[in-house]
């Protein structure tokens, strides 16, 4: 078997495969079907501040090539995760990774310091793609001052490895990766959802209660390898890279393109058990083209 450990900056994992925040709940859902520990990391479903019932039904819908969510991040907020969850979820033999949140930069500083104190919780997830309440809901990940001013701020009280998950809905995504490395992000992970929508022509009404929701799935696969491509090129920090993976020569793709690991997200409620046939996959991948180890994968594209 070849090597598959990979690190992103401090943060060692035992393969390059993780799961994406929301779509494997807090691990314990996935774990139902097969042991998580096997993963590289678990990225766990977005937590806040306070709770958050999420938007209105209906929320989800399929598209062709993909699936649209407007779910709205709802969680029972950090507190009740760390009293409730953590406790259940902590033994599990793999890189735990919270993904958080916030309307300000306050709420995003209270929940770092929150998950600072969770000693199995290997590394923060700053999903700056939330709407900034004070800036009349612009997210915060859409402009280079507002993204510095998060990561500047979470990364003065985080004490854990920081990966900021990047907003695909601008103009130069590489201008915000570099503004967040230029503010202590020790990785960055790309791309998020693309704003999108979808209409019931029958009944002439959009099938999300928001009018619009995040595109993901292998509809956007081609937009993210594209971006991560760029990225890796922008920065010197390590890249994580998402959008569209279903099958172990997706995520090679985007270790080609360089990414240093890969999140596998939508192809998780097609079937729970592909990031182990990715896990997989790799490793008869690098067999058969005679690669000792799976870093060597990472950005040896051929231009």
């Amino acid at each position: 078997m070849a090597d598959l450990k990979v690190n992103i900056g401090n943060l060692e994992l035992k393969n390059p495969v993780m799961t994406a925040s929301g779509t494997s709940g807090f691990a314990e859902e996935l774990n139902d079907f097969y042991d998580v520990s096997v993963l590289g990391a678990v990225l766990l479903k977005g937590i806040t501040l306070k709770n958050r019932d999420g938007n209105p039904y209906p929320r989800m819908a399929e598209t062709a090539s993909g699936m649209l969510n407007a779910v709205g991040l709802q969680n029972k907020g950090v507190d009740y995760f760390i009293e409730n969850i953590y406790p259940r979820i902590r033994k599990y033999q793999t890189n735990l990774i919270a993904n958080i949140n916030g309307s300000t930069v306050e709420d995003y500083i209270i929940v770092a310091e929150k998950v600072n104190e969770l000693d199995d919780i290997a590394a923060v997830e700053l999903n700056i793609s939330c709407p900034n309440v004070k800036e009349g809901g612009m997210a915060f990940g859409i402009s280079c001052p507002s993204a510095e001013a998060v990561t500047r701020e979470v990364r003065n009280v985080c004490k854990k490895h920081l990966m900021v998950k990047l907003s695909p809905n601008v103009t130069d995504i590489t201008e915000i990766a570099k503004a967040v490395e230029g503010q202590g992000a020790d990785s960055v992970s790309l791309v998020n959802t693309f704003l999108g929508m979808a209409i019931d022509a029958n009944k002439r009404k959009p099938l999300l209660s928001t009018v619009t929701g995040g595109l993901s799935g292998p509809a956007i696969k081609p937009i993210a390898l594209r971006m991560v491509w760029q990225v890796h090129k922008a920065v010197k920090i390590p890249v994580v890279g998402m959008g569209g993976i279903m099958n172990a020569t997706d995520a090679i793709e985007f270790m080609l393109a360089g990414a240093s690991a890969v999140q596998v997200g939508t192809a998780i409620f097609k079937d729970p058990f592909i990031p182990v046939r990715i896990i997989e996959g790799i490793n008869d991948y690098l067999n058969h083209h005679n690669f000792n180890a799976v870093a060597d994968l990472i950005g040896n594209l051929e231009i």
